[in-house]
């Protein structure tokens, strides 16, 4: 069962309470480079991303929102560090949401300022810890970056927020490590209502960074824990989109789009799968249809183990076989086998 969180409203859509958990990136081009940054954005968008976020590290980049906003239609959230006027010059230019640590904008005055301005402007804050830049005073007083450590950072500044009247808030505490980062979702979500954003900070490459935020992130969606995720891969950030659908969909929270499967290659296979599987991929990857698809090595094995599928094809010597949900349609000269399947697919 879902844990039970606030609603609270990004740009056009909906974070926590019973709205679908939202999948978000953070563009890698120079904010202040509108034409880039909408580009990447919209590629973005095609990809599945729901609520982008762009760093924020000058005024020029707090300008460049109101430009950026015309031109997308998902929300975009800023980031900010450090100096409190980027916040409210980012949502004087219409930026929908904020990412930031209250405790390294300033003092309470100036948190009071942003607070003021997200109020009149209706901007949600997301209060944003990770063990990377914890606060000195809780590193002596735990020695490490901790689950708890990470918890009352967070805490702190739910409190700083709320004692200005504020409560449009979203969390995210996260951990470059697995383990302490699963722990101190959990902790956090028996402390508050609020929606939490999951991540994993500092994943990794491509490769390693999916298995970090695949276990970090599945393990606390499929307890229920999470209302909006962002996989962090040092990578192009299309591949978090990729990454976090798959993620959704693994974990039984979407069902739109192809669910591919393939069998390991063995002493049986005829046909190169490896290739055939990631061209599959490639080709499947933009198809929204609510259907299961195998891609299988060898006749002897494939229709039957894949008899769940909707959809596959089977290799065998130089030519393959079509099937669905486990029955032989036709065979299929090894050269056609992906094109004839795309064809059938399209027709379902």
């Amino acid at each position: 069962m879902r844990r039970k969180s606030k609603k609270i409203k990004v740009g056009n859509i909906y974070v926590g309470g019973d709205s679908p958990i939202t999948i978000q990136s953070m563009t890698n081009t120079y904010t202040s480079d509108v034409k880039n940054t909408v580009n990447q954005i919209l590629d973005l968008e095609k990809a599945g991303c729901e609520i982008v976020r762009v760093a924020v590290p000058d005024m020029e980049a707090a300008q460049a929102i109101k430009q950026i906003k015309k031109e997308i239609t998902i929300p975009i959230v800023a980031d900010i560090h450090f100096d409190f006027r980027l916040a409210i010059e980012s949502m004087k230019n219409g930026v929908d949401a904020l990412r930031i640590n209250p405790g390294n904008i300033g003092d309470e005055i100036k948190v009071k300022e942003v607070v003021e301005c997200a109020k009149f402007y209706d901007v949600p804050i997301r209060i944003g810890v990770n063990s990377g830049s914890l606060e000195k005073n809780l590193l002596e007083k735990y020695k490490t970056p901790s689950p708890e450590a990470l918890v009352e950072s967070a805490l702190n500044h739910v409190h700083l927020l709320e004692k200005n009247n504020f409560t449009n808030i979203v969390i995210s505490v996260k951990s470059s490590n697995v383990i302490s980062n699963i722990e101190s979702y959990r902790l956090l979500a028996k402390k508050v209502e609020y929606p939490l954003h999951l991540g994993v900070t500092e994943a990794g490459t491509a490769f390693l960074g999916t298995i970090k935020s695949s276990i970090g992130i599945g393990t606390l969606l499929c307890e229920g824990i999470g209302d909006t995720i962002r996989v962090s891969l040092t990578d192009n950030p299309l591949e978090e989109i990729k990454v976090a659908k798959e993620i959704l969909k693994a974990c039984g929270l979407r069902k739109n789009g192809i669910e591919l499967i393939s069998c390991p290659t063995c002493g049986r296979t005829n046909i190169n799968l490896i290739e055939l599987a990631k061209e599959a991929e490639k080709a499947l990857f933009n198809i929204n249809k609510d259907i299961k698809v195998a891609i299988m090595g060898c006749v002897v094995n494939g229709p039957g183990e894949a008899r769940e599928a909707d959809i596959g094809i089977a290799g065998g010597i130089n030519e393959g076989i079509l099937f669905k949900k486990g029955k032989i349609i036709k065979k299929v000269p090894e050269e056609l086998l992906l094109e004839e399947l795309i064809e059938e697919i399209k027709k379902m």
